[in-house]
């Protein structure tokens, strides 16, 4: 049944719910049949499907994008929404990029044999329909759908309402390319309405939908955390740290912090807090590139000290994820102090450390329990893409199943097979 079909019908929100994901899970069993050839072979043609159907797509967010203007929409989430030409190139490449990669299904984890002689394999298989709620970035229709289909898995998808038309255009574009290749187009749907009531029964339909993935704000991914009876694999906040360490190069601590904050203010991986060494011989230049680069800084008293313009911090400014160019700064006694305000503040999701000592790098990788931490880069580098992974479909800064930048092998799970000659349990 195809999604236009729902478009029509009077069904509560739940049952129209219920209908796409029992064809989703249709969808996903002739999916699962098909080898990694022919889905990438799908992937291809959806990714020239996107190409193809590029003026469409380009109208529709252009629709999309004077509507967020007229309700203005910041500057930063205009960003994270507005395609042209080089974005949608890049959406279709990344599906490409994505049909490249080693197929995990099949995947053999690992074989052992049993006490009783029975032959013992763990075999990598898809999830089955993952449904995705998420917000502002209409390159997540492409790069979900892309990521499901080549781990075998169906994608229920529910895009934001201020990209609502660009995502319509991308999922009618991505399905015909898929049923181009003889995969059915239910392999990846969206929801038909905006409603809010509809991603209410997502939540709630346990046993059809395996698993969500929220990627928004932290209101959006709060309701679902609090509201989903299906597993839910997501971050809450992207309050990312750089820790710029005595032994940081000044060149190296200024490229690098003006990078993670203002490359793109708007993405999960900028920096939102700058912590740094009272004994880093450089705070007046980071600072300076920083305030001159255009953005507000809110410090304590020891940060204000370095530079007249920085802004006095609030408490909450420790745990915002301002999404913006305005960064939190405190000066810090050295690493202890550097952990301990970062154990306090971080949300699990990116933490950096600028320095030339090798000793102290690796005890910030060892002590810091964050999902990626990292040594002398940008925390914008926090993303499947840049990890090789191909495009991802979100980071998870949870402790179960997948974390960090979740690609193909965090969309399967794994089931054993048991060989056996005979065997009967005494």
């Amino acid at each position: 049944m195809s999604t236009q079909a729902h478009q029509t019908r009077p069904d509560s929100s739940a049952q129209m719910v219920e209908d796409l994901a029992r064809d989703g899970r249709a969808a996903q069993r002739e999916l699962a049949l098909l080898d990694s050839a022919a889905k990438a072979r799908a992937l291809r043609a959806a990714a020239a499907a996107l190409r193809h159907a590029g003026p469409a797509i380009l109208a529709a967010n252009a629709q999309d994008c004077a509507a967020a203007e007229a309700n203005g929409t910041s500057g930063a989430m205009l960003d994270r929404l507005r395609l042209d030409a080089a974005r949608l190139s890049g959406i279709a490449a990344a599906v490409e990029a994505v049909a490249a990669l080693p197929d995990p299904v099949g995947q053999v984890i690992d074989k052992s044999q049993a006490p009783a002689g029975m032959a013992l394999s763990r075999i990598r298989i898809p999830i089955g329909l993952i449904g995705i709620i998420y917000e502002s970035r209409p390159n997540v229709t492409a790069d979900a759908a892309a990521l499901c289909v080549m781990s075998g898995n169906a994608a229920l998808l529910r895009g934001g309402s201020e990209a609502v038309n660009t995502n319509r255009a991308i999922q009618a574009a991505f399905a015909g390319g898929l049923a181009a290749e003889g995969v059915p187009a239910a392999a990846v749907q969206l929801l038909p309405t905006q409603d809010r009531a509809a991603v209410g029964a997502m939540l709630q339909a346990a046993g059809l939908i395996d698993m969500i993935i929220p990627r928004g704000g932290k209101g959006l991914v709060a309701r679902v955390q609090a509201d989903a009876r299906v597993p839910v694999l997501a971050h809450l906040d992207g309050i990312c740290h750089t820790y710029v360490h005595a032994a940081a190069d000044p060149v190296m601590a200024r490229e690098v912090a003006l990078n993670a904050k203002m490359r793109r203010t708007g993405i999960c991986g900028a920096m939102e807090t700058l912590l740094l060494d009272a004994a880093f011989p450089d705070s007046a230049g980071v600072v300076a590139a920083l305030l001159d680069a255009g953005c507000t800084l809110r410090g304590d008293a020891r940060a204000q000290a370095i530079d007249p313009r920085i802004q006095p911090a609030s408490a909450n400014d420790w745990d915002t994820e301002y999404l913006d160019a305005v960064l939190s700064v405190a000066v810090v006694d050295g690493l202890e102090q550097a952990l301990a305000h970062i154990a306090r503040h971080s949300s699990g999701h990116t933490d950096v450390i600028i320095t030339g000592d090798e000793g102290v790098a690796e005890q910030f990788l060892a002590r810091v329990d964050s999902a990626i931490v990292m040594v002398n880069a940008s925390s914008q580098f926090a993303d499947g893409g840049e990890f090789g992974l191909g495009a991802e479909i979100g980071i998870a800064t949870g402790r179960l199943h997948a974390r960090g930048p979740v690609a193909l092998e965090g969309l399967t799970t794994y089931k054993w097979q048991v060989r056996g000659t005979g065997q009967a349990r005494p």
